[in-house]
């Protein structure tokens, strides 16, 4: 149970089983079998790691002249090392980031294009309310968008959700509020409509690369470990843990938490740049 518990927080990425024959001092013709559980939601990490720790035990036997260990492998959570289980959660994130904050960042910007924005402005509806109302028809759509992506991944690819799906669903809908907050932070900054979606596009990088979705966070250098502003690396942390781990609701708050924290930080930030005057 506490290694199953390590293994779920993410605090351990491979454990040892040992057996009875292991306290048998190791002698050149045995061979004792040892157990090692890995974390199969990364089917290439698990991998990496079991070749290394084989290097190390082949290493070990060789200098005491002793015959080597036998491992035994078992991936958890992904026993046929399926590569779409590692790439799926990935791609729900990159996707959703692209769609929500390319529809969210022309939004405004459109609006000071055609001279609409002037109405809004002489009206007497605050800042906020103009924003609620700019992310409504666009969170509906986002949550079109997530539905026809996981019935793609379930029914067609066959990517399961282990976990609840009703605590999968939360994260995900306050991750799309996440990305359409930033998509309107986008807008007020913005002064064309292709500037919006230029200034989109390049969250596609951030996505990639320091999500975790193409390069274990683990790997990285501590400055990018401890990079805490791309909402993708944290919807794909807990995505992973809800769909192909199977974890309970608690060992996700702390990724909701983060992207509740990164949505009223970025909200707020729009909020003050959204300009009551026209330039």
């Amino acid at each position: 149970e506490e290694m199953d518990r390590a293994f779920r927080c993410g605090d351990i990425d491979a454990a040892f089983v040992l057996n009875a024959d292991c306290a048998v001092p190791l002698r050149p013709d045995a061979a004792p079998a040892v157990q090692v559980l890995l974390d199969g939601s990364e089917p290439n990490q698990a991998s990496m790691r079991l070749n290394y720790l084989q290097g190390l035990l082949q290493s070990a036997a060789d200098g005491a002249r002793v015959a080597p260990v036998r491992l035994t492998a078992r991936m958890l959570y992904n026993p046929q090392q399926r590569s779409e289980f590692n790439f799926v959660p990935g791609v729900l994130g990159m996707i959703l980031t692209l769609i929500c904050a390319m529809m969210a960042a022309v939004s405004i910007v459109r609006e000071k294009e055609t001279g609409s924005m002037e109405v809004l402005l002489v009206s007497p509806l605050s800042p906020w309310v103009v924003m609620v109302a700019k992310l409504v028809p666009f969170f509906v759509l986002s949550c079109f968008d997530l539905a026809t992506l996981l019935l793609l991944s379930t029914l067609l690819i066959g990517v399961p959700i282990a976990g609840s799906v009703g605590v999968f669903l939360s994260v995900s809908l306050l991750y799309i509020l996440t990305a359409l907050a930033l998509g309107l932070l986008i807008s007020t900054l913005a002064r064309t409509q292709l500037v919006a979606m230029m200034v989109s596009l390049l969250l596609i990088l951030p996505t990639l690369y320091l999500s975790g979705m193409v390069f274990p966070i683990d790997s990285m250098p501590d400055v990018l470990q401890g990079m805490l502003f791309v909402p993708a690396r944290w919807y794909i942390e807990a995505a992973r843990k809800l769909m192909i781990q199977g974890v309970t609701p608690d060992h996700v708050v702390h990724e909701a938490g983060i992207l509740l924290v990164m949505l009223g930080g970025i909200l707020a930030i729009a909020l003050r740049n959204y300009k009551l005057r026209l330039e």
